[in-house]
């Protein structure tokens, strides 16, 4: 059985979202996906999500392509395999060449894990988002 694993902040849900749920659910038979906490995200990309968390978790969850959502307080892909015990894990490509990428890349091979990339939504994206609304 291949057990799929994705996170993200999922602010401001839009189609380049639910392209990573659906192109991750035809290389899997279950989806686990972590949504960032508010906190996360300030810590790590030092801007609080315009959708507030509670929301952003209930729209993922309401996927018809996720069978599992869990609440990611911090990054930690060994806890979360440990847990959910995952077998590939899918991410966009703009994450590919990453400082995080690179420092997990070998661990996760080392526990057989396969990671999958998807092309980046170009057209779309949440910082798009934010700054035309601003």
């Amino acid at each position: 059985m291949k057990i799929g694993y994705t996170t993200g902040v999922f602010d401001m849900f839009h189609i380049g979202h639910l392209n990573i749920f659906k192109q991750a659910k035809d290389f899997c038979d279950f989806l686990i996906v972590g949504v960032s906490t508010d906190e996360l995200c300030q810590k790590l990309k030092n801007k609080i999500p315009v959708i507030p968390f509670s929301e952003r978790i209930e729209i993922v969850s309401s996927i018809k392509y996720v069978d599992i959502v869990f609440t990611q307080t911090k990054i930690d892909r060994i806890a979360d395999f440990n847990k959910y015990h995952f077998n590939i894990m899918f991410k966009g490509d703009d994450w590919k060449n990453s400082s995080e990428y690179k420092k997990s890349e070998k661990t996760m091979k080392e526990l057989g894990i396969e990671i999958m990339f998807f092309p980046y939504t170009q057209s779309t994206s949440s910082t798009t988002l934010r700054k035309f609304i601003e």
